[in-house]
């Protein structure tokens, strides 16, 4: 019998890149923003419930105060962005440019526990946050029922 001596496992390379390759290829699979990133709607929220309010909390960096548009019509909230993106005038070759601002439209159905008259909107460090105040609740007073 002979033994043969290798540089290395044999096939370790094609092996992992196999792996690597499938293990990569996993979220194209299930998530549309990975293959299409110019989808609309995709921007990623956070929605808190607090004592008396709610808050949207909408990761939009890059834009300005000006760029968003907040509507309610009847039970639909809708957040947009409706901007395209400008050619800039850089002396430089752009090498590589994996971010920019893009336009999204997100819509949440709101219910009867809001007060729609009380909703605030705020552009804080790239994180839009609209706050919705909840209603307040009408107690009846307690009272003692005599039997007869």
């Amino acid at each position: 019998m002979t033994n043969v001596k290798f540089n290395g496992t044999p096939f370790e390379r094609t092996l992992t890149s196999l792996v690597d390759d499938f293990m990569t290829e996993i979220p194209t699979l299930f998530k549309t923003e990975v293959k299409n990133p110019n989808i609309k709607g995709f921007v990623p929220v956070n929605i808190l419930e607090k004592e008396n309010e709610y808050q949207i909390e909408v990761v939009a960096p890059g834009f300005e105060k000006g760029d968003f548009k907040i509507n309610l019509d009847q039970q639909i909230l809708t957040i947009a962005v409706d901007k395209s993106e400008e050619a800039s005038a850089t002396t430089g070759k752009t090498i590589r440019k994996e971010f920019r601002t893009r336009s999204f439209k997100r819509t949440f159905t709101v219910d009867d526990k809001v007060d729609t008259d009380k909703i605030e909107a705020k552009y804080v460090n790239g994180i839009l946050i609209v706050t919705i105040q909840k209603k307040e609740n009408i107690k009846t007073a307690s009272k003692d029922i005599e039997v007869l």
